[in-house]
């Protein structure tokens, strides 16, 4: 076989005709003259990846991709058996895996691209993880049906969960593409003519401070409110999108146009998570871990029966003297990594909200030293909209709720 360091481009026949195709950093040409990949579980795989976010969204798949996608999974998941072949080989490859994961990511995040790498892993991890459980650990006989329904539930809900996660996350319309913006009626948009330049931000300032001036305002106050008007507007003036955005709002250099309310964007989801999907992304998240962590105890109670949970964990005798139990422990591990590292966003999450704080206003109130670190460092307060622990979870229930009009009575 000719391996990729040395190999030339490859020829493919497509739609009768010839065209050249380099082969990436993982690929070689087999003796048949086709593509395959010598560690394809670190491959970015268009098929597999193609395929999550069509079915994420509902839509159908080409013909013959499916062969392919289940090809790709069972390379990319090859790893885990050759890891249950010895307890070092097991050691050496789990240890490896999240130092190659979070390679992949700074290297994604450096390059400020979008990928689906990270949405396809965590889907077909699942669903793996759902067929080792079936095949080798339910034959047993130590787990009943009622179990297996309670994960399959658990495991359906989260996926719906992810799909809701998925859709909009409060994408603000680009002054770029619509010259009437769909945001709230405060923010007036400039002109496209003065567009990104200082008139058109002092026009916005104006049209937005004009309304508060009357007859009996004095000049000097008068210009001290212009003034904060204007300065306001140009901290909350995206040059990207060309639009004034409301207060929390942020743009997402990954999407490339303004979120409401934005918290981050999540790799594992390939979305942004904003004022809309930021309740579907912490409840897909908490239906992740209540259901894996109830997969690894009915795994870990089949396979090592007896001992507790977490002292299984980590010592299980003659596991690794039958290759299913082996296999199954190996899984185990695989998900209690991929657990922890979930887990630990959940709990920023939940501190976030509960200080009513985003990851993005975190980020900013370090940068500029106006926030404290707060339990050792991991949650920051900025103290600008924390309002004490039940309201502040009372307004993120509420997120993307629409707010209620006041009629010219009430007001009155």
């Amino acid at each position: 076989d000719v391996m990729a360091g040395s190999a030339p481009p490859v020829r493919q026949k497509v739609e009768g005709s010839e065209m050249e195709e380099p082969l990436c950093c993982c690929e070689y040409i087999d003796r048949t003259g086709e593509k395959n990949h010598l560690v394809a579980c670190c491959c970015d795989c268009e098929d597999l990846d193609e395929g999550c976010e069509r079915w994420l969204t509902c839509r159908s798949l080409p013909p013959g991709t499916l062969e392919r996608i289940a090809d790709t999974i069972l390379d990319r998941f090859l790893f885990l058996h050759v890891a249950a072949l010895h307890f070092l080989l097991a050691l050496v490859i789990l240890t490896s895996l999240p130092v190659l994961v979070l390679w992949y990511y700074y290297l994604t995040h450096r390059r400020k691209g979008r990928t689906l790498f990270f949405l396809s892993l965590g889907l077909f991890s699942l669903g793996y993880m759902y067929y080792v459980f079936l095949q080798e650990v339910v034959p047993q006989g130590h787990v009943g049906y009622t179990q297996v329904v309670i994960l399959t539930c658990g495991l359906i809900l989260m996926l719906v969960a992810l799909s809701q996660a998925k859709r909009d996350p409060g994408y603000l319309a680009s002054q770029m593409s619509n010259d009437k913006s769909p945001c709230q009626g405060s923010n007036v948009l400039p002109n496209r003519k003065v567009l990104g330049s200082s008139n058109g931000l002092h026009g916005v300032a104006m049209s937005g401070i004009a309304s508060c001036h009357t007859k009996n305002d004095d000049a000097k106050g008068y210009s001290r409110m212009l003034a904060e008007g204007l300065d306001r507007a140009k901290d909350d003036w995206c040059t990207k999108c060309q639009l004034i955005r409301p207060p929390r709002a942020g743009h997402c250099r990954l999407c490339g146009i303004c979120v409401r309310r934005l918290d981050h964007h999540c790799v594992w989801i390939n979305s942004c998570v904003g004022e809309r999907n930021h309740r579907a992304f912490i409840l897909a998240l908490s239906l992740f871990l209540l259901t894996s962590v109830y997969g690894i105890t009915l795994t870990l109670d089949t396979i090592c029966r007896g001992q507790n949970m977490f002292i299984a964990l980590f010592y299980c005798p003659g596991t690794y003297a039958d290759y299913s139990s082996a296999l199954s422990f190996t899984c185990v591990w695989y998900c209690a990594i991929i657990t922890a590292g979930m887990g630990y966003i959940l709990l920023i999450q939940l501190l976030n909200i509960s200080y009513n704080v985003t990851e993005r206003e975190a980020r900013l109130a370090l940068r500029e030293d106006t926030g404290r670190r707060l339990l050792g460092g991991i949650v920051v307060d900025t103290g600008k909209y924390n309002r004490g622990f039940l309201y502040n979870w009372g307004q993120f229930l509420t997120l993307g709720s629409p707010t209620p009009q006041r009629s010219a009575e009430d007001i009155v």
